[in-house]
């Protein structure tokens, strides 16, 4: 399931202003203290299922030009508890800026087989390094996809509770590359620089009746590492 909230900041500042943390933290306050089992249920295994989009249209915040971000998740529980939370005509902080919510729109999609990435995918080369993958440094589409494959099976076996769950085959049949980029975010006054890839398209043939569940899934979970602070996030082309 997905929201759609288009919102006016009040004040203009640069689009690098408003890093992933802030939108994070933007989503936090929507859900915490208001229904602690959705909480708990994201939190367990440090999985939190749900991501969200880069902001769009790119570009700074002017004063009372409108702003889009889509968050998603498998959780239909917690997007309806963003949409409750989430009053129209009223003001709200994102990070420094304050923005005014204009519109709201809580959706579906259907199981898709054709996906183009949202957000830049963020995969670990060696998480006990910090150190993320890169094709400029690392160079191989195997590693990549195999990791993306093992890494969206483990979210899906703990999200089910179906530790038995594989896929017959590889997770997509055609893949087309965009480019590579280098991510600036902040936390507590500390800079950190997130490594992730950009594609025009991600695409599985044909979906098996008993896997059309973790496609669905991935579609609103996000693939990739990092999904709750908005890297990995999938449009479905229709």
């Amino acid at each position: 399931m997905r929201i759609l909230i288009s919102f006016k900041p009040k004040f203009d500042v640069s689009e690098d202003a408003i890093v992933k943390h802030d939108i994070q933290g933007f989503i936090y306050n929507l859900i915490k203290y208001k229904d602690t089992k959705v909480l708990l249920d994201h939190d367990k295994h440090h999985f939190k299922f749900f991501c969200f989009s880069d902001i769009f249209p790119q570009g700074d915040f002017k004063k009372g030009e409108t702003k889009n971000l889509l968050i998603s998740s498998p959780t239909k529980e917690l997007i309806n508890l963003i949409d409750d939370n989430l009053p129209l005509e009223k003001s709200y902080r994102l990070a420094g800026l304050t923005i005014e919510v204009i519109s709201k729109k809580t959706f579906n999609f259907p199981t898709k087989n054709n996906f183009i990435s949202g957000s830049p995918i963020v995969l670990y080369k060696d998480n006990t390094k910090n150190e993320y993958f890169s094709f400029k440094k690392h160079k191989s589409l195997n590693f990549f996809l195999n990791r993306l494959q093992e890494n969206a099976v483990k979210k899906y076996q703990i999200y089910y509770n179906d530790p038995e769950f594989q896929l017959s085959g590889k997770i997509f049949d055609t893949i087309e590359f965009r480019k590579e980029v280098a991510v600036h975010n902040r936390k507590q006054g500390n800079e950190f620089i997130h490594i992730g890839t950009l594609w025009k398209k991600l695409e599985k043939e044909y979906i098996k009746k008993e896997e059309r569940r973790f496609y669905h899934f991935i579609m609103e979970s996000g693939l990739g590492e990092k999904n709750s602070m908005g890297f990995g996030f999938l449009n479905p082309i229709q």
